[in-house]
């Protein structure tokens, strides 16, 4: 079978819910000034599987320290300074998930199990303690003029004295761009209190990957010339996305942080979704696909196959990320 009929036979086999589709990417346009707001101020719950099974507990439980800090925020701070790796470590000698350097360990480290030993390298010492360090600082900046929580971040970033110095967020490019980052991401580590925004760019994106339906399976493929204009998963949504004007990291578990996350019965057409054969942790997604409506998603499934519709209700779900750019730029080049 040539792969022009295969596409022919799957688009027959799809046919009505490619009616619904047509009139749900016009949709994404007609809804994106009538919803409400994305995820609300204050936050507390963590989204689902956003953090790993091993650390969520203690992200949770500790990210309601005080009131400068919330579980979504602290999950993105993690993120961004180590993408939960317990074993990161850094040129200028910052170490484990929360990135302490040794003489801060020193001074702020905790023992957030009470095992009788404070260790760096252990998630559940290193998580209190970045939650504590994070609520000293805000006490540090309390009646510093501006929002609390940005003012503690900078803290963490540039110390204290620079933020009391300048009144606020100090002048320096590295620590605006830390704080930006990490409020703009608590909104993908945080369960939404109220339905998203819709994306702009999504019915551009999806018009990308039709056009891309038959196009043979490459690990590892971005579409480029020198892969024959062949995709993966993440290569294809990566690609569909760029054509829109928003750069998304190449993997599929970071491409889960690139905005907020809707539920599955507030899916809209160009929301990506996600695959994972572990459902409590997003660092564990296999695959990604983008929303089309009526339960499909355009995907590039695997080697040998073809870029496809395929239906997106299996055991494997994992959940969905409505894309955002000020989300996609958030994300760090590695984690």
């Amino acid at each position: 079978m040539t792969v022009r009929k295969a596409w022919v036979l799957t688009t027959v086999a799809v046919g009505s819910a490619l009616s619904f589709v047509m009139l749900l990417v016009v949709g994404v346009y007609i809804v994106a000034g009538n919803l409400v707001n994305g995820v609300g101020g204050g936050a507390k719950a963590l989204a689902k599987g956003s953090v790993p099974a091993a650390y969520s507990a203690v992200v949770q439980k500790w990210g309601n320290l005080c009131p400068a800090i919330n579980p979504a925020l602290l999950a993105a701070q993690l993120y961004q300074e180590s993408g939960f790796n317990p074993n990161a470590k850094s040129a200028a000698a910052a170490e484990g998930i929360a990135q302490f350097i040794p003489g801060t360990w020193a001074t702020h480290g905790i023992d957030g199990n009470g095992d009788g030993v404070k260790n760096v390298w252990d998630p559940q010492d290193a998580i209190p303690s970045a939650a504590s360090y994070d609520c000293q600082l805000a006490s540090y900046v309390k009646d510093v003029p501006g929002n609390l929580t940005e003012n503690m971040l900078a803290s963490y970033n540039a110390g204290s004295y620079a933020v009391i110095k300048y009144g606020g967020v100090p002048p320096y490019k590295e620590t605006q761009n830390y704080v930006k980052t990490i409020t703009t991401l608590e909104k993908s580590f945080a369960a939404p209190v109220t339905r998203v925004d819709p994306s702009k760019q999504a019915a551009g994106a999806i018009d990308y990957a039709q056009k891309k339906l038959g196009t043979p399976y490459l690990w590892g493929g971005d579409g480029t010339a020198q892969d024959n204009g062949r995709f993966d998963c993440s290569g294809l949504t990566k690609a569909a996305y760029e054509s829109v004007g928003i750069t998304l990291p190449r993997v599929a578990n970071d491409q889960y942080n690139a905005g907020p996350h809707p539920r599955r019965n507030e899916l809209l057409p160009g929301d990506l979704v996600f695959f994972s054969k572990d459902p409590t942790d997003s660092r564990a997604i296999h695959h990604v696909g983008i929303y089309v409506g009526g339960g499909y998603m355009i995907d590039a499934p695997r080697t040998g196959a073809v870029i496809r519709f395929d239906p997106i209700d299996t055991g494997e779900y994992f959940g969905a990320t409505r894309v955002t750019e000020d989300g996609a730029k958030a994300l760090p080049t590695t984690v």
